[in-house]
């Protein structure tokens, strides 16, 4: 089932989210709606409180990438059809030289902008079977990863912007949140008028 996504303003997005117990009720069909959503919205992730849950959960589908062609053929592999689901993560280390990434996000449409990030992390997790895995990533991959753990953090990618950027996106910010946005998919908006 496709579910709407919450948008930039809704206080779920800022909540770091709640371990997920492994009797979690109808956990896999939580995650089969979140795939749904996500390819609905054309995403690349998506996070449990971008649907209104703070949890500690979120889903990567990297294959998109693959057809950069500004990758390296062995980066191209990677990406290509890497798609995991990722339960209680924990980044352990971020490592290497800082790189910026033009990032967007479903919960803030129309809005893009370069994020500076470490380029390799390492992170412990449990797989949609909870086995748990620690493993290490860089390059486009880790910035998908980082991007979605951030939202389990309860930060979006806005706040790693400078001050003046923030200050120029303010008004773009508001009218997200209450609605004044062209979408192409299912959003909740937090501060929108309601009809009378």
């Amino acid at each position: 089932m496709v579910l709407p996504i919450v948008a930039y303003g809704d206080p779920v997005l800022r909540k770091v989210g709640k371990e997920i117990e492994k009797d979690f009720p109808k956990l896999d069909e939580l995650i089969e709606n979140m795939w749904e959503t996500m390819y609905n919205a054309s995403g690349v992730g998506l996070a449990a409180p971008q649907i209104g849950l703070p949890l500690r959960l979120f889903i990567v589908d990297a294959t998109p990438f693959a057809e950069d062609d500004d990758l390296t053929d062995a980066e191209q592999k990677t990406l290509e059809g890497f798609k995991k689901v990722f339960i209680n993560a924990k980044i352990k280390e971020e490592t290497g030289k800082d790189w910026a990434f033009n990032e967007g996000c479903l919960s803030i449409p129309d809005i893009r902008e370069d994020v500076s990030r470490k380029d390799t992390i390492t992170i412990t997790y449990c797989d949609g079977d909870f086995k748990e895995h620690t493993e290490t990533y860089d390059g486009v991959l880790a910035r998908v990863i980082q991007h979605e753990y951030d939202h389990i953090e309860g930060i979006l990618f806005t706040d790693k912007l400078s001050s003046l950027k923030k200050r120029l996106l303010k008004g773009r910010l508001a009218n997200i949140s209450k609605g004044k946005v062209k979408v192409e998919y299912r959003m909740r908006f937090p501060n929108m008028k309601k009809a009378r």
